[in-house]
């Protein structure tokens, strides 16, 4: 019987310290803990030589089967490892130009399945910053695209289908290719994944007409986000007007863009991103290029923008949207005359997109910036 307790007062120290090699020190271990003290108080009571052989024998056998299972459990995490990410390219080129463009887009080696939309701003008059039919014809010609636009939810020239089609005949877009007001017909919802303030996305509803997307953005600054590029050109540009409520007010109303809460903004123009990617074969089909030239402290969505202070920068291209708005985020933080565009991105705390856009998986702010003039 004194045997015995010897046995169990060794077999109960193995069990505490494998717990305690599992990282299970709670409760249970505080329960092992107590059981030894009083089997050391029993054991004592039989003290021999024999038996301490025995404890010494028994506790290295029960030792050397903690040792094997640590050694198990490591080789399992090691089989179940992934792998880092490949860090998303940047394309850049200075020529901003027709040919330019063509260069930098071949550079990502994105191929369009089926029918292509051509995501841009066809601009509010009377204010000329907007891309030109002329810089982007050939691009939207080779890859047989339709320019798509939504209408916008403050009113303005492009406030209804028919003034907007409107302005998009007078700024030349219907020159080069066809053009579709996609929420001219209402919204689609697209569902949202891993956001905190939108359920769901409204896009317009021709949105499902195309399977894949080109996203031309004019990068620059925003009186409402900071700054404006391909994050902002898939979140409020593909928005119905709807649609633009929701992310404005963070998913509080869609009839009103008023009112809301500045970051709760920002975080849900990178959940609606994030929605119009993965409904896009997680990103497979859609590719962003943000041309930076006329770079204002206000978006092309306002009449009378303020002139430039940064010098035309170059043209821009990536599969990653978070990685291309950071590169040009980095790009206007090293450009002479950059103090009021960062001002106004600081004071709305515009850089919380990016983060937030990481963050759910939209993309990665690490990049590989890629020069194709070198």
């Amino acid at each position: 019987m004194k045997w015995k307790r010897v046995i169990d007062f060794t077999l109960i120290l193995a069990a505490a310290l494998s717990l305690t090699a599992c990282g299970n020190v709670q409760g249970s271990s505080n329960a092992a803990n107590t059981e030894v003290e009083s089997s050391e108080v029993e054991s004592s009571e039989v003290e021999s030589s024999e038996a301490e052989s025995s404890e010494v024998e028994d506790s290295g056998e029960e030792k050397s089967e903690v040792s094997e299972t640590e050694q198990t459990d490591t080789s399992d995490s090691e089989e179940v490892t992934q792998l880092p990410k490949e860090t998303p390219k940047v394309y850049m080129t200075d020529d901003i130009s027709s040919e330019g463009l063509m260069a930098v887009y071949e550079a990502m080696g994105w191929t369009p399945e089926g029918k292509v939309a051509v995501k841009l701003s066809t601009g509010e008059p009377p204010s000329s910053n907007y891309l030109k039919p002329e810089l982007i014809k050939d691009l939207v010609q080779s890859v047989d695209g339709t320019i798509v636009e939504c209408n916008t939810a403050y009113g303005g020239s492009r406030g209804e289908t028919a003034m907007h089609m409107q302005v998009a005949k007078d700024h030349g877009f219907t020159d080069i290719a066809e053009v579709d007001i996609m929420d001219a017909d209402g919204s689609i919802s697209l569902p949202v994944n891993g956001g905190i303030h939108l359920e769901e996305d409204l896009v317009g509803a021709h949105f499902a007409n195309y399977d894949s997307f080109l996203v031309l953005s004019h990068f620059k600054g925003h009186e409402m986000a900071g700054f404006g590029g391909a994050i902002k050109n898939i979140s409020i540009g593909i928005g119905s007007k709807e649609g633009k409520c929701l992310i404005h007010t963070a998913g509080k109303s869609s009839t009103s863009m008023w009112g809301g809460v500045q970051d709760d903004f920002l975080e849900s123009m990178a959940e609606a991103g994030k929605a119009v990617s993965d409904s896009l074969g997680n990103g497979k089909n859609i590719a962003y290029i943000n041309v930076m030239n006329r770079i204002s402290i206000d978006c092309d969505c306002n009449g009378r923008p303020a002139e430039p202070d940064i010098h035309d920068i170059g043209i821009l291209a990536s599969t990653d949207p978070v990685a291309l708005d950071q590169a040009c985020i980095d790009l206007v933080y090293t450009a002479e005359g950059r103090e009021k565009l960062v001002n106004r991105i600081e004071q709305l705390n515009g850089l919380h997109t990016l983060e937030s856009a990481e963050e759910i998986g939209l993309g990665s702010r690490e990049y590989e910036l890629v020069n194709i003039d070198d």
